[in-house]
């Protein structure tokens, strides 16, 4: 068997260019002759007249080689042309009548068993998932298998025959699997090579990527096939804010109480009803008022807190305390303000710190202590009442929301089994890509602080700071792919 390929093309533009060279050589040789050949002496003497000699020879000498290699390089082109003209003979032998030749030996075989007895199997039409054809019984591989439309698995690869490759698996439309390669010839050949599944599309397979195709099977002499790799995943989904629900509702009063020289506590206001996401919180009961007779203390209720929500809820008012005027031993202490609520959606602001507790009558009671917030009221006096001194920091508003995760990716064909006597297995397809993941969302705007507490009622110190407002908190993420 010869391994030597031959192009006449070429071969003949060789041929060309060598008789150029020779052309160009020989007429160089022709216009040399003259002055080299017939040298005349520099003088009349002998020495002259032998160096003349001398050189006349030598250019003599050249002109038999020059045409010994002349004749060599005319017979070289000319072997060169004939074998370029011989093998573009062979070719166009081979174009027309062994190609009719090849037609009537496969007609019979086609006929009998649906494949061709030597040459390729055809391919698959693109865009329709056909299955490749099958190669020849003696001698052929397997044509490749035909792509896929939207949702359509890729077209298997054909069989070879008795030796031969099978053929490539098909690609995998949008969300469906590869093609499976084609098996390789039952004495010697290796195994197709899995199709490429097909990528990620909503609305088809449930947004999931096709898997890779199973690489082809050798039978006895031969490698399986490798695996298709996966297809790619859809992008994740964008992050969401939270969303903004109904207003909340106001927390009860505390109930009243009376004592006579006894330490009587009223009832604290109840906790005002939590906001939804973006929602300001209801607002804090009212602590309770305490009657009081004789040299007992007694404390007003304290102000319930505000619900979380979007802005926080105002502070309860703290209970007031009345002691009576023909019982000056007795002390008095207004209720706390209600604490401010926390805003729980992005960009919810503190809520308003509560009233201190008022005491009317007998000595008088401490002021009480000015609830949680932001933004309070500036430090002043007037008489025996106390003001809360500074304000509250404003809340950070929450940030966005993660982006989703991206859709996860087709898994890889598995490699095809080896030949019975000598093959290795093929090598299973990489999986595909996964998708990118989505865009955070927007953080909520900065919280406005809640205002601060106002301590009231007789008393030797000044009502305390509101404190900070908290921060929002953050968005949800987004969904996956």
């Amino acid at each position: 068997m010869s391994f030597v390929i031959a192009a006449p093309e070429y071969l003949a533009s060789a041929a060309t260019d060598l008789e150029n060279l020779g052309a160009t050589l020989h007429a160089a040789d022709v216009a040399a002759a003259g002055p080299t050949t017939q040298l005349l002496a520099a003088g009349a003497d002998e020495v002259s007249t032998a160096v003349a000699a001398l050189f006349g020879g030598h250019a003599r000498a050249y002109r038999a080689l020059s045409a010994q290699a002349a004749a060599f390089h005319a017979q070289f082109v000319q072997a060169l042309s004939g074998s370029a003209a011989a093998y573009a003979a062979a070719e166009a032998a081979n174009a027309s009548p062994l190609q009719l030749l090849e037609a009537v030996i496969n007609a019979p075989t086609e006929a009998a068993l649906g494949r061709p007895l030597i040459g390729d199997g055809a391919n698959g039409a693109s865009g329709t998932g056909a299955n490749g054809g099958a190669g020849g019984i003696l001698w052929g591989n397997g044509g490749a298998g035909g792509s896929g439309a939207a949702g359509q698995a890729g077209g298997h690869g054909g069989s070879a025959g008795l030796i031969g490759t099978g053929g490539t698996g098909g690609l995998g439309g949008a969300g469906a699997p590869g093609g499976t390669g084609g098996t390789g010839g039952l004495l010697y050949g290796n195994g197709g090579v899995g199709g490429q599944g097909g990528a990620a599309l909503a609305g088809i397979n449930g947004g999931l990527p096709g898997h890779g195709g199973t690489g082809g099977n050798a039978f006895l002499l031969g490698n399986g096939g490798a695996g298709g790799p996966g297809g790619t995943g859809l992008v994740g989904a964008n992050g969401v804010n939270p969303t903004i629900s109904g207003q909340a509702g106001t927390g009860t009063a505390g109930s009243p109480a009376s004592a006579t020289n006894a330490d009587v506590t009223a009832a604290n206001g109840g906790v005002g009803a939590d906001g939804g996401l973006g929602v300001t919180g209801g607002t804090g009961g009212a602590g309770g008022t305490v009657d009081l007779s004789g040299s007992g203390t007694a404390a007003g209720g304290n102000g319930g807190t505000g619900g979380a929500g979007g802005n926080g809820g105002a502070g309860g008012h703290g209970g007031g305390a009345f002691g009576s005027i023909g019982s000056p031993v007795g002390s008095i202490a207004g209720g706390n303000g209600g604490n401010g609520t926390i805003g729980a959606a992005p960009g919810g602001a503190g809520g308003a710190g509560g009233q201190g507790g008022q005491a009317i009558q007998g000595v008088g009671g401490i002021g009480g202590a000015g609830g949680g917030g932001g933004a309070g009221g500036t430090a002043s006096g007037a008489g025996s009442f106390n003001i809360g001194n500074e304000a509250g920091n404003g809340a950070d508003g929450g940030a966005g929301g993660n982006g989703g995760d991206g859709g996860g990716s087709g898994l890889g064909g598995a490699g095809g089994s080896g030949g019975l006597l000598i093959g290795q297995v093929g090598i299973s397809g990489a999986a595909g890509p996964g998708g990118l993941g989505g865009p955070g969302s927007g953080g909520g705007a900065l919280g406005t602080g809640g205002a601060g507490g106002i301590g009231s009622g007789p008393g030797s110190s000044d009502g305390l700071n509101g404190a900070n407002g908290t921060n929002g908190a953050h968005g949800t993420s987004g969904q996956n792919g």
